[in-house]
């Protein structure tokens, strides 16, 4: 699978090659990055990025309160006993989800992503976010081993041994630090380019703090936030750049296309 990756065509490997100088030479542009900038690239909203979504909780949540709040009022018209008991019971049953987010905040985050799952736009989505990691990634020269667009798994797996051990070994240098930055915010762009909220961005800021804590020399608060508006403008202007490859691989990607089938869309779009 490795190998198989990293077979790309001549004309794609200058494409990333090209995207690698520009990304070296930009180093040290990230702290001049601005707001403006994200808006004039077409990021909506762009002050409000780093701003995590509760739409999906939101919506969960009115709805496990709201339906327990009717039911209650319902069964409260039963005879006897039952008008008495099921209420209590069926209310509780708010206190318990409130009680597991608390105990074990992954599974109520499992079940508000399957709720997530009945929003109209989800699937396309999740796609467009998914496809937008893995066609920087393969831009900028790491090679993908692989992904999913399942609920709760929703994620592009790279592969490169060097930097792996640069990862654990905590000695990120400036330049990968660079590179794995705007892969990391690829989704969060690629959803700022076409809605006008965006939903997945907890998960990529998390990964990109991940990647800021493992490099050398440590970032200051400002720069790290420099840094994450300069990934966005980056990884959102190879994607307008390259959107016909972006809506090829998210087609592929919707199809459960395989890793080969993937780059072998982005090639022939290309």
């Amino acid at each position: 699978m490795y190998h198989a990756v990293r077979s790309v065509s001549t004309e794609n490997e200058k494409l990333w090659e090209s995207s690698t100088q520009a990304l070296t030479s930009s180093t040290n542009l990230c702290i001049h990055t601005s707001l403006r900038e994200l808006t004039t690239l077409g990021i909506k909203n762009a002050e409000n990025l780093a701003i995590p979504s509760v739409r999906n909780d939101a919506a969960f949540l009115f709805t496990v309160v709201g339906t327990t709040g009717f039911l209650g009022v319902l069964t409260s018209q039963l005879p006897g006993d039952w008008g008495f008991f099921l209420p209590y019971l069926i209310g509780s049953i708010s206190l318990i989800v409130l009680a597991v987010g608390s105990v074990s905040p992954g599974l109520l985050q499992a079940a508000i992503g399957g709720f997530a799952s009945f929003f109209p736009d989800y699937q396309e989505r999740i796609a467009r976010h998914e496809a937008a990691h893995f066609l920087v990634a393969y831009l900028l020269g790491l090679p993908i081993l692989g992904y999913s667009l399942d609920i709760g798994k929703e994620h592009v797996n790279l592969i490169d041994e060097k930097l792996e051990k640069l990862i654990y070994s905590g000695q990120l240098d400036a330049k990968e630090l660079d590179r794995l930055a705007v892969i990391a915010m690829a989704g969060l762009a690629a959803e700022g380019l076409t809605y006008d909220k965006v939903v997945g961005q907890s998960a990529d800021l998390f990964t990109l703090q991940r990647f800021i804590n493992r490099s050398k020399p440590q970032l200051s608060k400002d720069q790290q936030q420099n840094l994450t508006r300069w990934a966005v403008l980056f990884s959102g202007s190879l994607l307008k750049n390259n959107k016909a490859l972006h809506e090829a691989l998210i087609s592929a990607m919707s199809k459960k296309a395989t890793v080969v089938e993937c780059i072998e869309a982005i090639e022939t779009a290309g």
